[in-house]
């Protein structure tokens, strides 16, 4: 079912996620930070560990949500809440090192995957147009 057009190219009302190189990465990114979290002190539960999870698998959530929505402006706000998640991983992620939680290479490495998904995304959301027009 064809919905919208813009610039030319038919716009579908749920156009597959997992397309998505910004989904991808973040996916990634949140899988892992699950896998380097598993073992974080227990007493961070329901503190850290639950709140930078939360962050992690709420970007390619939106992307996902976003993806199924009515055209690329309904998208473009979701890429956006995305994008915030990806800033507060960012956050938690520096704080957990400091916190000395989170280890020097796990912090790199989840530090990357996590500029790699901001930079995906916001690629992704800038495509779609000022308006949401693809």
């Amino acid at each position: 079912m064809m919905t919208e057009v813009g610039r030319g190219e038919l716009w579908s009302v749920m156009v597959p996620y997992e397309r998505f190189d910004a989904w991808k990465m973040a996916h990634r990114l949140a899988l892992e930070v699950y896998r380097v979290t598993d073992v974080w002190p227990l007493q961070e539960r329901y503190g850290i560990t639950a709140q930078i999870r939360r962050a992690a698998l709420s970007a390619p959530t939106n992307i996902a949500e976003g993806s199924a929505k009515r055209g690329p402006r309904e998208l473009r706000r979701y890429l956006d809440i995305a994008l915030g998640s990806l800033s507060e991983v960012s956050y938690l992620l520096r704080f957990s090192r400091d916190r000395e939680i989170l280890q020097e290479a796990d912090f790199k490495a989840l530090d990357d995957l996590r500029d790699q998904a901001g930079k995906l995304t916001w690629r992704f959301y800038s495509s779609l147009g000022q308006h949401g027009t693809a």
